[in-house]
């Protein structure tokens, strides 16, 4: 399977799921994808980022060597995509420390931007709440910034920042 050309034939879950399923666990298809996904090719990023997830979600131990390059794409995404998935995945992820503050201030940023879609304030906001674990110091900053949008947050920002609020003032 020639991996940019079945991410064009269609936009489908039927179809990221196919591709995700021949890469399945190979090293050699999976960094394919992650070449595709950084490169400059506007839909093969935003597709690939879907097969991304997917298979991060099944595989995460492919995705490890890759999340410094992964957290660079959070700087300047091709797509909305890319950080709808990307930090889709680092939800779930350890994040290296070498990467932790450079995340946790794209995070900030993402939650505090009128800007950006709800999926991906959502994300951020779940993904700084496992950074203040490790970094305490950051707590009452974000506390401060989830209760400042949540008057005007999707019902799915108001439930994910209730939980997290509840978590962060044990």
């Amino acid at each position: 399977m020639n991996i940019s050309e079945a991410l064009l034939k269609e936009h489908s879950k039927a179809n990221a799921l196919n591709i995700a399923t021949y890469i399945g666990e190979d090293k050699d298809r999976f960094k394919q994808l992650i070449e595709i996904f950084t490169s400059e090719e506007y839909r093969l990023v935003q597709r690939s980022a879907w097969v991304l997830s997917i298979i991060a979600d099944k595989h995460p131990f492919l995705i490890k060597p890759y999340l410094p390059l992964l957290v660079k794409q959070l700087h300047n995404p091709k797509h909305d995509a890319v950080k709808r998935n990307v930090l889709r995945i680092l939800q779930f992820i350890d994040i290296p420390d070498e990467v932790m503050g450079e995340l946790a201030d794209l995070c900030f940023n993402f939650l505090t931007s009128s800007k950006e879609a709800i999926a991906i304030k959502v994300f951020a906001m779940t993904i700084l709440e496992r950074i203040v674990r490790q970094y305490p110091e950051l707590t009452q900053e974000l506390i401060i910034i989830i209760e400042d949008q949540m008057p005007y947050g999707s019902a799915g920002f108001k439930s994910r920042g209730t939980k997290i609020l509840k978590a962060l003032k044990k």
